[in-house]
């Protein structure tokens, strides 16, 4: 197949995504087919549709295009009004199908896959409604309460609103403040008593103008992956030190990541059945992952889906599926196909 691996862009999480391209294009190129990379904002200058899919550049040489351009990025951005970068829509529109690998902002929201919609464009992952929904934390607890999805309790804090204390919106501490439609563990902070609540939620501030106050919940920390409404095996997150932040999580070695889960059967079937759940609930019929996290009683609660999951060889998802002995080139070929299936 002739493949689009679509990466990059303008959000927080810009280097997560080329990271995950870098991957899933090599796995991609393995299985025979003509992967080639693309930043949506900043797009190829150097390819046509004539060209893209012959004599192609090696990986090294498409992130060296990428990153070169992407030095300039602040200009850009302040002398365009479009987000399509150069040929972005012509070569998506000529491949087989385009491989989303983009990850915050303009890539999760549900705004490229609409556009795609639009164009005709074949696309990986969730559709816009799902992907809309599930970027967005405040709507998910709406969506999640209504389906007697477990959450942590949580109130939502807007920017024109100056804020002392957590009680001011029905908490108490121990408390997390996130930005209402951020990933990565970007923008996140935690807060024990009033100072560092007002210090911190400024900081956030900086991120959205929209956060998540949530009640922190001290326990254990999980994931679950979901393809076409089947949870794969549970994956257990132990980081060594603090907690399983931006560092952690990117960081080789910092966190412990157990998989299958070292907990009883009961526990498993339960994160999973939420898992499969959430996913049910947002409609996302592709794939998705799914954290959750357990107190002292192991009671759960669904912190949020994830509509385009990490996908570099140790991301969370792949390990999953290694799990149940999917390597991570197949991995990628059954995502192409299950989104081909679910929508074309």
């Amino acid at each position: 197949m002739n493949i689009v691996v679509l990466c990059g862009g303008i959000s927080t999480e810009r280097e997560v995504s080329l990271w995950t391209g870098e991957n899933v294009c090599n796995a991609l190129r393995s299985k025979g087919h003509n992967a080639i990379l693309m930043d949506v904002f900043l797009g190829r200058e150097d390819i046509t549709t004539d060209n893209a899919f012959i004599n192609i550049k090696s990986i090294s040489e498409e992130l060296e295009i990428i990153k070169t351009a992407g030095k300039n990025i602040e200009e850009v951005k302040k002398n365009r009004k479009d987000f399509f970068g150069d040929n972005v829509i012509e070569i998506c529109k000529a491949a087989d199908i385009t491989f989303m690998a983009l990850h915050g902002e303009n890539g999760e929201n549900g705004k490229v896959q609409a556009a795609f919609d639009l164009f005709g464009i074949k696309y990986t992952g969730s559709d816009c409604l799902s992907s809309a929904m599930a970027m967005n934390k405040s709507v998910t607890r709406m969506i999640f309460n209504s389906n007697d999805i477990p959450m942590a309790g949580a109130a939502i804090a807007t920017i024109n609103h100056g804020y002392n204390s957590c009680e001011e919106l029905g908490l108490s501490y121990p408390v997390v403040i996130k930005p209402n439609c951020g990933g990565s563990s970007i923008g996140v902070f935690y807060a024990d008593n009033d100072e560092e609540f007002k210090t911190n939620i400024l900081e956030a501030f900086k991120f959205e103008n929209e956060l998540i106050i949530e009640d922190r919940i001290i326990g254990k920390e999980f994931s679950c992956a979901v393809i076409q409404y089947k949870a794969l095996p549970v994956i257990e997150i132990i980081p060594k030190t603090g907690t399983y932040d931006f560092k952690n999580k990117y960081s080789a070695g910092a966190a412990d990541e157990i998989c299958p889960a070292n907990i009883s059967e009961e526990l498993t079937k339960k994160i999973q059945k939420i898992a499969e759940a959430a996913a049910e609930a947002l409609g996302i019929n592709t794939y998705c992952r799914v954290d959750i996290l357990t107190d002292e009683k192991d009671n759960c609660y669904c912190l949020e889906v994830n509509t385009l999951p990490g996908m570099t060889r140790t991301s969370l998802l792949p390990q999953e599926a290694a799990a149940e002995g999917i390597d991570f080139p197949s991995l990628c070929e059954k995502l192409i196909e299950i989104s081909l299936n679910a929508r074309y």
